[in-house]
């Protein structure tokens, strides 16, 4: 079977009855690692969100990763670019794609 321009561009992860939810967290998380790359401004934290987003990517590509984790890098991410409103859509995203895999169990994160 040939695979379709959608299933092209989605990658490996969508396909084969891959999650849906792992799949809308990679393409979040690539938006905002390509609108921070081409954000001229500099800020202390820059590093941290870069590092974190690279994190959750890798999370992304093992699979479904593990909420605590996955939270925790929000978090991060979050604290490091949240002043900086012209990523303020693209960093929602990520957050609406984190919470697709539900919260942590109360008393661990």
């Amino acid at each position: 079977m040939v695979p379709s321009v959608e299933q092209k561009r989605q990658g490996p992860v969508a396909r084969g009855g891959g999650d849906p939810r792992v799949t809308e967290l990679h393409a979040a998380v690539s938006r905002l690692r390509r609108r921070l790359a081409a954000h001229p401004g500099e800020f202390a934290d820059r590093t941290i969100a870069e590092e974190q987003l690279a994190a959750v990517a890798a999370m992304a590509v093992d699979g479904v990763p593990e909420i605590s984790r996955l939270r925790r890098s929000l978090l991060l991410i979050a604290g490091a670019i949240g002043s900086v409103s012209a990523l303020s859509a693209e960093l929602a995203d990520v957050r609406r794609a984190v919470d697709l895999f539900g919260g942590p169990v109360r008393g661990q994160g």
